[in-house]
């Protein structure tokens, strides 16, 4: 018989509050950390790969289709698909870095395409005012895009690196399915071991995380709002 509603949230509780679910390797702080650790290498790695060469396309004003395109592949490429064909391809258990390393290359994948599409977008409709007045000043191609095109880039710059932030945070708890760690353990292993209260709490920390780190990143998006054209024209007066 199933269990009454209020007393299966009961267990839920009980396993979220109770300290030998937060302690050891396999608690929920190591597993959060460990959890941390995968979605920022991923975005930190897809951001580096990315938002250099959004910026100068969108500087350019060349090329932003086929590259867009090219970007997207991250997201015709199904995240578990690639985790699968790596670990197959090396061998799960030839290493022990096998699955960190499989979910890393997909989860990179993944937050490449918002990022390259939102850092393009910003760079590429920076008003031609703005180009045509630092050009005028003299400065450098490099100058241009640090103090004059990316003061008013960055909302969007920040829109791209919070939606990738979001997925890749959803997303790698399938991590555990090719041996690797994080949130997505509680899930995989509560299945295994039948223990629905461990499936559900496990769940609510992937959605509480992503939560948490949407509304922070918004929340530094408003305060990125205010801050384009002050920092444009500060760039010119440093340029002048």
């Amino acid at each position: 018989m199933a269990a009454k509603p209020m007393s299966f949230l009961g267990d839920v509780a009980r396993w979220l509050t109770d300290g030998d679910s937060w302690d050891g390797r396999s608690g929920i702080a190591h597993r959060l950390v460990e959890h941390a650790r995968y979605s920022a290498a991923a975005v930190v790695t897809a951001f580096a790969i990315a938002a250099p060469v959004a910026s100068w396309i969108g500087h350019k004003r060349r090329f932003g289709t086929l590259g867009m395109n090219i970007a997207n592949i991250g997201q015709t490429l199904p995240t578990f698909a690639v985790l699968v064909l790596v670990v197959q391809a090396v061998g799960i258990g030839e290493a022990p870095l096998v699955g960190p390393l499989a979910l890393f290359l997909a989860l990179t994948l993944l937050a490449v395409p918002p990022i390259f599409t939102n850092v393009y977008t910003g760079f590429a409709g920076v008003d031609d005012a703005y180009r045509d007045a630092a050009r005028g000043m003299g400065m450098t191609e490099q100058q241009q895009l640090l103090r004059a095109e990316l003061p008013i880039a960055m909302p969007l710059v920040a829109t791209g690196v919070r939606i990738a932030v979001v997925q890749v945070i959803a997303t790698a708890t399938i991590g555990a399915y090719a041996g690797a760690g994080g949130l997505g353990r509680f899930i995989i292993d509560g299945f295994a071991l039948q223990d629905n209260p461990q499936v559900f709490g496990g769940a609510l920390l992937v959605a509480a995380v992503a939560i948490l780190s949407d509304r922070l990143l918004v929340s530094a998006e408003r305060r990125l709002g205010a801050w384009p054209r002050t920092r444009a024209r500060l760039g010119f007066r440093r340029s002048g």
